[in-house]
């Protein structure tokens, strides 16, 4: 299913490689309850989860990121092989590889839970700045932020790409993370990067700006980052994007929702590899709708391709109505 990536704009997304330990029940789980579901071990982290979307959508795409000395890390090495993406990664022998809990409802919403892995621990002087300085573009999610190690490792990672010219996204990653460790401290880590690209869901936005109608949500966060594009994924409903002052509405591909674990990394790591090489916001934001479409229909944030993602990545990116 991955494609080979191309020999153009490169790529580097800098932050979490975890393991999902992903629990999906068939009915609602009472509480005290049992019920049958499935319970299954699937690669994740949303920095990785992007990084391995971008390459499968034909992008060079380099990691960085922390794992442990121990099994998981090995399997994280290996996965990352078969996926192309190009891993630069740091072992720690203090800490074991991350690991998550998602539950997944028996509507397909999903909840979760993040251990304390050797990704939060990565430091400054562990970043490779061969890597940095000669990528296009760097990403980074915001659980690269919520704790301090990594986000200052993030913060020089921005640094460090930035002066070999790259440009800088960001995700900022969980809605109830933002609130706990509150908006002006998020702000105030994030606001001085000189953000070009900013991929907030909803209920983000709503946390970050207060608003709660899409267009007011993407407006304020447009003046809370003004050197950055907004693109508002809006889930059911499509995607929002802000540029140049001006909006287009992206209608969403699917409402056939089996899992929505990664279906935001998958969209951003589509509409950075459609971007970096076409330059064109809005038809990245229809191409990346269509992948996040069939990832939901789909269990865990990077499922094995069928048919029908092959033709997703390999036809025309552009399936807009009227084309």
């Amino acid at each position: 299913m991955t494609e080979t990536p191309s020999a153009g704009k490169q790529l580097c997304v800098v932050g979490d490689f975890a393991w999902d330990v992903l629990i999906r029940t068939n009915t609602a789980l009472l509480e005290g309850g049992d019920t049958f579901g499935e319970v299954v071990l699937m690669p994740g982290g949303s920095a990785a989860n992007v990084a391995v979307w971008a390459t499968r959508c034909g992008t060079t795409t380099h990691f960085i990121g922390k794992i442990g000395r121990d099994r998981l890390g090995q399997l994280a090495r290996e996965n990352f092989e078969r996926e192309a993406v190009k891993a630069h990664f740091v072992e720690s022998d203090a800490h074991l590889t991350g690991s998550v809990a998602v539950f997944v409802d028996h509507t397909g919403e999903r909840s979760m839970v993040s251990g304390h892995g050797a990704d939060f621990y990565l430091l400054p002087s562990e970043l490779p700045h061969s890597v940095l300085g000669h990528v296009d573009h760097l990403h980074l999610t915001a659980w690269s932020f919520f704790t301090d190690p990594p986000r200052t490792a993030a913060r020089q990672a921005a640094r460090v790409a930035q002066a070999g010219g790259a440009t800088l996204s960001l995700d900022p990653g969980s809605f109830q993370m933002l609130q706990e460790m509150g908006v002006e401290t998020f702000m105030s880590v994030t606001r001085d990067l000189g953000i070009n690209l900013f991929l907030p869901n909803k209920e983000e936005g709503a946390v970050l700006t207060g608003e709660t109608e899409p267009k007011a949500m993407a407006k304020a966060l447009a003046e809370i980052y003004p050197t950055a594009m907004i693109v508002l994924k809006l889930d059911a409903d499509g995607a929002l994007v802000l540029q140049d002052g001006a909006f287009h509405h992206i209608p969403p591909a699917t409402n056939n929702l089996v899992d929505a674990t990664g279906a935001g990394d998958s969209f951003a790591g589509a509409f950075i590899a459609h971007y970096l090489e076409h330059q064109h916001a809005v038809d990245a934001a229809y191409f990346a709708t269509q992948v996040a479409a069939w990832v939901i229909e789909h269990p865990g944030a990077r499922p094995s391709g069928d048919r029908r993602l092959n033709e997703i990545l390999g036809r025309s990116p552009v399936n807009r109505p009227g084309n």
